[in-house]
């Protein structure tokens, strides 16, 4: 991700864009692009555009190392220590084939 988060920072500082790039505005910019990624899927779930879900699953993603890199995470760090939570919340006894919320387990 090192390769990929200098190459996105090179890109971003040639168009001198880093002005725009506020935590707020990348997180709005997450969430429109997922609303894409999503939109792929909106009257066909089944025959999904392929090459349209990788082109806004990277939209997504390069918005999300922005704001990471914004803030100085880690997100392989933050990743697991979410997967860490997600264990505890949902044990393999209580939670395997079922969709429930933990609360509700």
């Amino acid at each position: 991700m090192k390769e990929v988060l200098k190459r996105i920072l090179s890109f971003r500082e040639a168009r001198d864009w880093e002005q725009y790039h506020t935590p707020e505005n990348l997180a709005k910019s997450i969430s429109i692009e997922a609303g894409e990624l999503l939109e792929c899927y909106q009257w066909d779930s089944k025959n999904a555009d392929v090459e349209k879900v990788k082109e806004e699953l990277a939209d997504v993603m390069l918005y999300c190392l922005y704001l990471s890199h914004h803030y100085g995470l880690d997100l392989k760090e933050i990743m697991m220590k979410k997967i860490d939570r997600n264990e505890q919340k949902y044990p393999v006894e209580k939670a395997k084939g079922n969709c429930k919320k933990y609360t509700e387990l």
